[in-house]
């Protein structure tokens, strides 16, 4: 499997993160929460879209469900 990618929050748009995506490449996103260093690594598994932090992993069942999530969180650049 090849190496993720890795960003900043906000270095790609959201749409750049869904290409990608749905290519089948990892994403990892680098971003920070209540002060401190997070990653969060984006994929999609052909059906299902995820995104996986070290405390949870939350799941999306459509591009646009993860689209929501990417924006909500502010991982993409809008």
């Amino acid at each position: 499997m090849a190496a993720p990618l890795e960003v900043e929050a906000g270095e790609l748009s959201v749409e750049e993160l869904l290409d990608r995506l749905a290519a089948g490449q990892r994403v990892v996103v680098r971003t920070e929460f209540l002060g401190e260093p997070h990653e969060v690594t984006l994929r999609q598994d052909g059906e299902t879209w995820y995104c996986d932090t070290p405390t949870r992993l939350h799941k999306h069942e459509s591009a646009d469900e993860m689209r929501t999530c990417l924006e909500k969180q502010g991982y993409g650049r809008e």
